[in-house]
């Protein structure tokens, strides 16, 4: 992540993200630092496996932690109660029809760092996305991808 790239988050979003810094600092760290006064205990760290393994584990935790708090740091919130539900925006759930296959999807536009397609959450970044965004209900787009399809808007609402 580039120094000062914004971050775009829902409000859920940012609580999550504090939420796991909260656990990383006070329930991860402490039991990594406590894993590795364990393996120190056992003597000779060359060839000591707990050792690196606690070692590595510190280094992932750390990392984490430190990329939470830039995502934090640049974080631009999505406004839900300023969202003008006639354009399709970040925050919103719309429902839209698959004009070649006449199947209708349902998903959440949030920022690229709470993506979860499994759960209907798709990135402002991706293609999908990309084509509705600044769109109205009933207004066709074209989804540009190697094979291009079309998409009409038919509902937009303030995502739970």
């Amino acid at each position: 992540m580039a120094e000062h790239e914004k971050v775009l988050l829902t409000k859920s979003g940012i609580e999550k993200l504090r939420n796991e810094r909260d656990l990383l600092v006070n329930v991860e760290r402490p039991k990594v630092i406590a894993d590795l006064q364990a393996a120190r205990a056992q003597g000779d760290l060359s060839e000591n496996a707990d050792y690196d393994a606690a070692r590595e584990r510190q280094a992932e935790v750390e990392a984490r932690i430190k990329e939470i708090d830039a995502m934090i740091q640049n974080a631009e919130m999505i406004d839900e109660d300023a969202i003008d539900l006639q354009i399709v925006k970040p925050g919103m759930r719309v429902k839209m029809l698959d004009m070649a296959d006449n199947v209708e999807n349902q998903y959440v536009i949030v920022g690229s760092f709470e993506t979860d397609p499994d759960h209907g959450k798709i990135s402002n970044e991706c293609p999908l996305a990309k084509a509705i965004l600044g769109h109205a209900v009933g207004e066709v787009v074209t989804v540009m991808v190697e094979e291009p399809y079309q998409v009409k808007i038919l509902e937009i609402s303030l995502a739970e």
